[in-house]
């Protein structure tokens, strides 16, 4: 099978080209060249898909069996190569978030819940919002129809991740001592391991199966405390987890997400983060790794290099991941 991966140099679309070649298909990979070293046997085309002229040398005289689009965020663009693949393409995988429905994170959401209203051609270079990803769905579906995936995914962490919350906990918890742990230790979390999203990703193109999935572990996978607990035992470290309830961490203006990064307080803004029904995905074959192989797997590649390309800041918004260390023993000690 042809396979054209739109990003596929770092994180889910390394996840995915390697997953790709390891099942024997010829992938393609367009992107800037920028933000990772593309994989060895993958045809890597540069070019950037808002730049006038780039996307039509990429697809002239050609044809591909199946297009996954990890990069997609702005609707106007995806709309643009959405048109230009329509003929070129048998099948085309969107990877779009939770962040689309209307309701999350302060609800419950499942792939009938509604999505944020976001038209299929809002113009480029707008600035990053959760409605956007809503309108490259629409800009996908408009296009290529039946003939097309939505994948909503939850929190993905892994190898590889940029951000930097899972990094971000391991790394803490290395240095060791007393370490502020956020909430209650038994609030359920639903946490995806990149390359167990694009292993799901990959069947659904060879199986043939289309339409809208909520994408992430199923709900109380792991827990808070398990996840850490996983820390713990990755980096083999002799951390002392002291768990602080939400509301003393908030009454210190601790940011939730961020600062103790994955932290969500048990408020009514907060109360969805982790109720993403994925049943549909389990159903159609979803599997999620034990979270301690995905902790164990992260520092190994952390330990080898992999930290130096972590930007321990959250996504485009520039917000610093990790909670400074004069404030953590600050809330320690009081």
């Amino acid at each position: 099978m042809k396979i054209l991966v739109l990003g596929g140099s770092k994180f889910l679309g390394r996840a995915y080209v390697a997953d790709a070649l390891a099942r024997g298909h010829e992938v393609t990979t367009f992107n800037r060249g920028v933000s990772g070293s593309d994989l060895d046997r993958a045809e890597a085309v540069r070019g950037d898909r808002t730049r006038p002229g780039d996307l039509e040398r990429l697809v002239d005289g050609r044809r591909w069996d199946a297009v996954v689009d990890t990069s997609g965020q702005q609707p106007h663009d995806v709309a643009q190569t959405a048109r230009l693949l329509r003929g070129r393409a048998g099948h085309y995988s969107f990877v779009s978030s939770v962040h689309a429905f209307a309701a999350w994170p302060a609800g419950p959401v499942d792939e009938d819940s509604a999505t944020l209203e976001c038209p299929a051609g809002t113009a480029p270079d707008q600035p990053f919002a959760n409605a956007l990803k809503a309108g490259c769905e629409r800009a996908v579906l408009e296009h290529f129809g039946e003939r097309s995936s939505v994948l909503n995914c939850g929190l993905l962490y892994g190898p590889y991740e940029p951000i930097g919350r899972l990094p971000w906990w391991l790394e803490r918890i290395a240095r060791g001592g007393r370490v502020l742990a956020p909430g209650d230790p038994g609030r359920p979390m639903q946490l995806i391991d990149a390359r167990d999203f694009a292993t799901f990703g990959l069947d659904l193109i060879d199986q043939g199966l289309t339409g809208r999935f909520v994408t992430t572990a199923p709900i109380g996978r792991t827990t808070y405390g398990a996840f850490l607990e996983a820390c713990v035992r990755a980096t083999g470290s002799d951390a002392e987890l002291v768990w602080t309830d939400d509301a003393t961490l908030l009454a210190a203006g601790v940011e939730p997400w961020t600062e103790l990064p994955l932290w969500t307080p048990d408020t009514p803004d907060w109360q969805g983060t982790w109720r993403a029904d994925s049943s549909r995905a389990t159903a159609a074959g979803l599997r999620c790794r034990p979270v301690l192989d995905t902790a164990r797997d992260t520092w190994t590649w952390l330990r080898n290099g992999g930290s130096a390309t972590v930007t321990y800041t959250q996504g485009l918004t520039g917000v610093p991941i990790g909670i400074e260390a004069g404030k953590e023993q600050r809330i320690l000690t009081a």
